[in-house]
Formats: C-alpha cells, sequence, structure tokens
C-alpha cells in the first residue's frame, strides 16, 4: 500500500494449491474496493474501464486454463499465467508489494518499516528501473554490496542485515513458485555478521549519570537520563517499553509488563527504592492510571494505530540518543552512548553480581537462553582481565622454603 492508501490489484492463480500472481497495473484506495463482487466501486474515477480490464483478464486466463488443461493433465498456474504474460521474468519489485501486503498485521510495526526501507535502497539504486528475478542473480547481489559498502559507506553488519531481508523475501518467492530453487541467488553468494562489542557501562559510569547535576539542563536531558538510569536498574527495558509504560504497570515496588519483543509473555521486574524515589517525580495527584509515566509520549494522542506508534518510539528514540551524547559528556564518559547500551549495562552488571543467567535471560525478554550467553562471555572476559593482575611482573615473588 502507497502512502495514498492505494494497493496494487493482482489476478491469483491457483493450481494444485500452487498460487501465481500477475500484476494488472492498477492501483485502488481500499475504500473504493468491493471486496464480495471483486471490482471497484461505481463511485470511483474510470470504474467501468477497470473493471472491463479486470472481466477480460480474468476470462483470459480462464480460457488458458481450459485450454491447457484440455492438452496436458500436468498443467501448473505458472504455465497459465506465462500463456497471460508470456515467459519473461518476474519482477522482484512487483514480488514485494505481495510480500508486504501479506506480512502487513503478522510482524511488528519497526520490522515491516525496516523492510520497506531496505527495498527502497535497492529501488534508489536501480534509479526508477525495474528489476527482474533474472537479473537479480549471484552478479547483481555481489555489485550492490559492493555499493553498499563503498557508494553508502555501510558497515559489515549492514550489509548483513540488508542482505538478510533480501534472502528472504527471495525464499518467500521460491516458496510461492515465482522462481525455481535453484534460480535462488543466495545459493551461490554468501555474507557475514562480523561480532561487534558490546558498550556497556561499570558501576563508575552509572554513579557519575545518577549524580549528575541537570536542574538547568533542558527537560529532554533530564528525562531521558532518568529513563536511562530505570532501564539500567529494571531488567535493561528497551526504549519501545520505557515510552509505553503507564502508571498502571507500577505497584508502588515493581513494573508489571509484555515487553515489545516477547509478545504474551509477562515480565515482573522488582525496583530498587532509588528507582522508585525517580518514578515519583513524575507523579502527581490527579495522575491517571493510563498516562504515561515519562512524558516521551502524549497521553492526549491516539496511539493504537501500531504503525503510527512505531514511528513516534523511533522518533523518541532518535531525540533521547542526542540528549545521551550531552549526558556522556557532561559525565566525563568516553564510550559511545545509545539508550540500548542501558541494556547491555544491566546485563552484565546482574551477572557480575552473581544473578543465575536464567533470571537474567527472564526479566530481559529473551526467548532464548543462548541469546544471554553473549552477555555472560563478556563478564567472564572481564574477569579474566581482572585476574591479570596476578601475571604482574610486580606481583611475582619468590617463594623460600626452610
Amino acid at each position: 500500500m502507497n502512502n495514498k492508501g492505494e494497493a496494487p490489484l493482482y489476478l491469483r492463480i491457483i493450481k494444485n494449491r500452487q498460487p501465481k500472481y500477475i500484476a494488472l497495473g492498477i492501483t485502488v484506495h481500499k475504500d473504493n474496493w468491493d471486496e464480495e463482487n471483486k471490482r471497484v466501486k461505481k463511485g470511483m474515477k474510470n470504474s467501468q474501464r477497470i473493471n472491463n480490464t479486470i472481466t477480460n483478464k480474468l476470462a483470459e486466463a480462464e480460457n488458458q486454463a481450459l485450454e491447457l488443461e484440455n492438452n496436458s493433465k500436468n498443467i501448473s498456474s505458472a504455465s497459465i499465467k506465462e500463456n497471460i504474460m508470456g515467459k519473461e521474468s518476474p519482477s522482484f519489485f512487483d514480488y514485494c508489494k505481495l510480500y508486504f501486503m501479506d506480512i502487513k498485521g503478522k510482524v511488528t510495526g519497526s520490522t515491516f518499516d525496516k523492510a520497506e526501507g531496505v527495498i527502497g535502497k535497492v529501488k534508489k539504486y536501480m534509479k526508477g528501473k525495474d528489476l527482474n528475478f533474472e537479473n537479480l542473480n549471484t552478479r547483481w547481489l555481489k555489485e550492490y554490496e559492493h555499493y553498499m559498502r563503498n557508494e553508502k559507506g555501510n558497515c559489515t553488519n549492514t550489509v548483513y542485515a540488508n542482505m538478510k531481508i533480501i534472502r528472504r523475501i527471495i525464499n518467500e518467492a521460491v516458496k510461492d513458485r515465482v522462481i525455481k530453487y535453484d534460480e535462488n541467488p543466495f545459493l551461490w553468494y554468501k555474507y557475514k555478521w562480523e561480532n561487534v562489542e558490546k558498550n556497556f557501562l561499570v558501576e563508575s559510569e552509572i554513579e557519575a549519570i545518577e549524580n549528575l547535576n541537570l536542574a538547568n539542563s533542558h527537560k529532554r536531558i533530564f528525562d531521558t537520563r532518568n529513563a536511562y538510569i530505570l532501564s539500567s536498574y529494571a531488567g535493561g527495558l528497551r526504549i519501545s517499553d520505557v515510552c509505553k509504560l503507564k502508571w498502571i504497570h507500577f505497584d508502588g515496588e515493581r513494573i508489571f509488563l509484555y515487553t515489545k519483543k516477547c509478545k504474551g509473555v509477562p515480565v515482573s521486574i522488582k525496583l530498587p527504592q532509588k528507582v522508585i524515589d525517580l518514578l515519583m517525580i513524575y507523579h502527581h495527584e490527579n495522575v491517571n492510571p493510563n498516562d504515561f509515566i515519562f512524558p516521551f509520549l502524549n497521553n492526549d494522542i491516539d496511539y493504537s494505530d501500531e504503525d503510527f506508534l512505531t514511528k513516534a518510539i523511533a522518533s523518541q528514540d532518535s531525540m533521547c540518543n542526542s540528549a545521551l551524547k550531552i549526558i556522556a559528556k557532561k559525565a566525563e564518559i568516553t564510550k559511545h552512548l545509545t539508550f540500548h547500551t542501558s541494556r547491555h549495562t544491566w546485563a552484565t552488571r546482574a551477572l557480575k553480581k552473581g544473578m543465575r543467567i536464567e533470571y537474567v535471560s527472564k526479566l530481559m525478554g529473551h526467548g532464548n537462553i543462548k541469546t544471554t550467553q553473549g552477555y555472560a562471555k563478556i563478564v567472564n572476559e572481564e574477569l579474566d582481565k581482572a585476574m591479570d593482575v596476578f601475571s604482574d611482573p610486580k606481583e611475582i615473588y619468590t617463594l623460600k622454603f626452610a
């Protein structure tokens, strides 16, 4: 669906449970579509011409199907499409439209936006030209990788994230029999993820941020500092969960909520007194239980539309990260701070303090403990460094025996 609320029309051919799609080259606003009759409504401009096109294409498809079935018992949906459209390679961009229509509402708004952004980037690379599956081959993937690295300045992990989404769409095209299995270019193209050291704060750095006097600072800086401290003590809550945190989620001792990444899995987090005191800064006599605790989202705005909410949180995340640069400078911290580092900070601190890894995993809302084990590795490396003191030549003594 485009920014005008219009969606493309496709003719779907199903034979032996295998679907094929034919683009009709028509976009229709959902308010102008008659779902029962599978036609555009009469009030729409050029409705008669559009409906005639739909009728003609349907008749053409039915005739081709009957003719092919009379000549062959093994007729497929792909054969019907080829006879209607010819054997030209299908458009990758056209298939992307179908893919987005299919995943809409099935994935989070941020996941959907990320996928659309990746394909939008490919369209810019193609400079308005179409991209069919025949040309989207291994050579094309290598050239596109070169473009991302050398012209866009993308790092290895950004290239990985882009290619992962493109591969996912192509895999779906294989499942839908749009292309054959051996036409998947990722069978001969490999891309890799580069392990990047997670940024986190140690106790002294957290204390430096806590002790900042921000009385004369911009309110955004004050609120971001407080939200960051909350996350650093409360299971490493993501910015999305902090933004959506309401008074109804807080019982005076703990917060209870369903985190963004683990819908359906409730998380209850007991808060230390210093964080409870911090939250009470935002509490007032007439507070509504459904009011947001932090003033990042507006209580008077309806956020029921997930796309709208996702964009609002993304905007707040960007502003919080800008504020954290100022906070880091004030606290004399040289590490690159983003709100997500509060999550790394909580995990490493919890493990260092002896919390069992399965508890850390539960509080962070990890679906798999393997994700949490990455933090355990960081802590073990830190302990190894601490033990290096015993290898310091200044600390080596000669043992004398009587």
